[in-house]
């Protein structure tokens, strides 16, 4: 199966419940299938999922130096990806002015360049990263404050930030929804959240199936523009934005037929990658 982490061997797995419906494995049909790892779809809901998964102590040991590695080289168009995204929702013409100060966290943060860039805006900054050569290279050149641990563990007090933001952070986790829950403790009233994730509902995910550059062992989850936004409504969030970019990846197509189905899968919503702005509603449902 396709990845960019080492997968380490004999790694435990685990079934588990749809955690937007709830349905078990009974409705959980098989989509691809790689060795262990095979992605299954709700019928119930249609997210997208693998079933079985590995256990979070043998997951996160992919997340190792040659990780630190990739994420060091790839920071600067990594950042420049993260700043299109806020761009895309509109983020500079956001209402603040609720917020005492203006607080963000940044979940997965890897090196810290986005932290390091809300810094110099002169915000207060917090990040999470369970990769320890990163968050050491965050905290030491970059002089940001990032947590080595997982967002629950890291037990932020309630209504801690105006902003959470997780890019390509939300399909790697176990457990979507503590995950969400979590956010939703530590946001401010009216805060908002800011989450960056492969569409599988894109042009991409429906041509090339299971050869999808997306579909891999390190996602665990694979979500569409409709069921992210439902898991995110169960958790106490509204729908504020939607975009989506990429027709198709760089060199599977001359470039003005890339650039045509851009801007297709752009204004249609079916691009590659997808950025949804929630903000915190008054209760969970």
């Amino acid at each position: 199966m396709k990845t960019y982490s080492k997968i380490p061997s004999g790694e435990r797995l685990q079934s588990i419940l749809c955690p937007l419906c709830g349905s078990g494995e009974d409705k959980h049909k098989l989509l691809y299938t790689y060795d262990l790892y095979s992605f299954k779809k709700c019928s119930g809901c249609s997210l997208v999922f693998q079933n079985p998964q590995p256990l979070f102590p043998d997951l996160s040991q992919r997340y190792d130096e040659d990780y630190f590695k990739y994420e060091i080289e790839n920071e600067d168009s990594f950042f420049s990806l993260m700043m299109m995204a806020l761009s895309d929702i509109g983020f500079e013409s956001l209402d603040f002015s609720p917020f005492k100060k203006l607080r963000i966290l940044d979940i997965g943060c890897a090196t810290g360049r986005f932290l390091f860039e809300f810094r110099n805006r002169d915000w207060e900054t917090a990040g999470i990263e369970i990769c320890s050569g990163a968050v050491e290279y965050g905290n030491k050149k970059r002089g940001v404050n990032i947590h080595n641990c997982t967002l629950e563990e890291a037990h932020f007090p309630e209504k801690s930030f105006s902003v959470v933001h997780a890019s390509h952070l939300i399909e790697h986790l176990n457990d979507p929804a503590s995950f969400l829950g979590e956010i939703y403790r530590i946001l401010d009233d009216r805060g908002f959240l800011i989450i960056v994730t492969p569409n599988i509902d894109s042009l991409q995910g429906f041509l090339f199936r299971s050869g999808w550059r997306s579909a891999i062992a390190d996602h665990l989850f694979l979500y569409s523009l409709k069921t992210l936004e439902k898991i995110c409504i169960k958790y106490g969030f509204h729908l504020i934005r939607k975009k989506t970019w990429g027709g198709l990846a760089k060199g599977l197509a001359p470039p003005a037929v890339k650039k045509i189905l851009d801007i297709v899968a752009k204004k249609t919503g079916t691009g590659d990658v997808m950025v949804m702005l929630f903000q915190k509603t008054a209760e969970m449902q």
